[in-house]
């Protein structure tokens, strides 16, 4: 699979440099951030919150969908932030198709995905201050 891995201060940004997103390629890329996404936060492979630009993607199999959601799941559930940005029609329609657009964080720039990576984070330092 071809990707762009872009390190910033507190998170990565993973670009699919793919046109065609099949199922195949989807389990590897999901292999591939639960790894870094399971890593000791000490390792050099740790990734805390994730922006997956894929601007490049211009479509996707019908099974891929559900695999994006779930991985977009699994870092929320450990306090993580995952936001996608640059999606296509055809891949937004797929994604609409598959009843899982409205639970996934997307947004259409990754400038905006960033932002939306910055609140959550003060969002969860707040929160986190509520519990003390």
């Amino acid at each position: 699979m071809k990707i762009k891995i872009d390190t910033k201060e507190r998170f990565k940004v993973v670009s699919i440099l793919e046109p065609h997103l099949t199922a195949m390629l989807a389990v590897e890329l999901l292999g591939m951030l639960k790894k870094w996404h399971e890593a000791d936060s000490s390792s050099a492979e740790a990734m805390t919150h994730l922006v997956v630009v894929m601007s490049a993607v211009e479509e996707i199999e019908k099974e891929v969908p559900q695999s994006l959601a779930v991985i977009q799941k699994e870092f929320y559930a450990q306090q993580h932030s995952f936001v996608y940005c640059g999606i296509q029609p055809a891949v937004e329609d797929a994604l609409i198709e598959a009843g899982v657009y409205e639970m996934m964080n997307i947004t259409p720039t990754e400038s905006e995905a960033w932002d939306i990576l910055q609140m959550e984070e003060i969002e969860r330092e707040l929160l986190n201050g509520y519990d003390n």
